[in-house]
């Protein structure tokens, strides 16, 4: 199987069954041998039932976390390729085929830049997109020598193989910085892809939280950095 199509998802009944008819029209329009995967993280509405319906293959996470959610599917995922994206309809699932085609000419890794076009209204709030993501962003360029733009767009793109090399471990929200640094201190292939970012259409509150997942960020890139000067210390002696 060349795609897996991998959503986590924790009480998203209001938008999953659009997601996953997006997500399965698209592999059927371009022809892809490929499947939609919808990892449950504990939610307690209707969203697996949902998902399920509208043809996604569904499994259960049972630690809940963004990044614990993320790396079961990625370890369950059929595909070579697996293109994982949020299910609140922030993103078009029509819109995946520059990730792939990304892939299929080598990049190991493909991140979505929500700043390349102008959001929708209501999108992001103004603390998020004018402070906490350019800032964390570029700490995170500046640590880890890579041009990622967008280090926390929720539509990133993997060759599975070469994540699975990486071994993350963050099981929170960091688990978006945590794969671009670690793939730039391997010196994987990392490209960029610009997205379209609409407004969140599951009427309830972003399971985010600025500040500490903002300072937990910052701690797994500090913490990278100090493992990585370590390794290169020891092989240059």
């Amino acid at each position: 199987m060349e795609l897996t199509i991998l959503m986590p998802c924790l009480n998203e009944e209001n938008t999953i069954e659009g997601c996953v008819r997006q997500a399965v029209s698209f592999l059927h329009d371009y022809h892809i041998d490929g499947e939609v995967l919808v990892i449950d993280n504990g939610s307690t509405d209707a969203s697996a039932k949902r998902a399920l319906h509208a043809g996604a293959k569904v499994l259960s996470c049972d630690r809940k976390g963004y990044g614990n959610a993320l790396g079961f599917g990625l370890k369950h995922s059929a595909g070579k390729y697996v293109i994982m994206a949020d299910c609140d309809c922030s993103y078009s699932f029509e819109e995946l085929q520059p990730f792939l085609d990304k892939l299929r000419a080598g990049a190991d890794m493909v991140i979505g830049d929500r700043f390349a076009y102008p959001m929708e209204k209501g999108a992001m709030g103004f603390s998020h997109k004018y402070i906490g993501v350019p800032v964390l962003s570029f700490i995170g360029r500046c640590c880890f020598r890579t041009d990622v733009r967008d280090f926390h767009c929720g539509v990133r793109a993997v060759n599975r193989d070469c994540f699975l090399r990486l071994g993350c471990q963050c099981g929170g929200m960091e688990f978006a910085t945590e794969m671009i640094g670690r793939a730039a201190v391997l010196g994987q292939n990392i490209r960029q892809v610009p997205v379209r970012f609409y407004k969140d259409q599951r009427g309830h509150h972003s399971h985010l939280r600025s500040v500490r997942d903002g300072l937990r960020h910052l701690k797994l890139m500090w913490k990278l950095l100090w493992v990585s000067y370590h390794e290169r210390a020891l092989r240059s002696r």
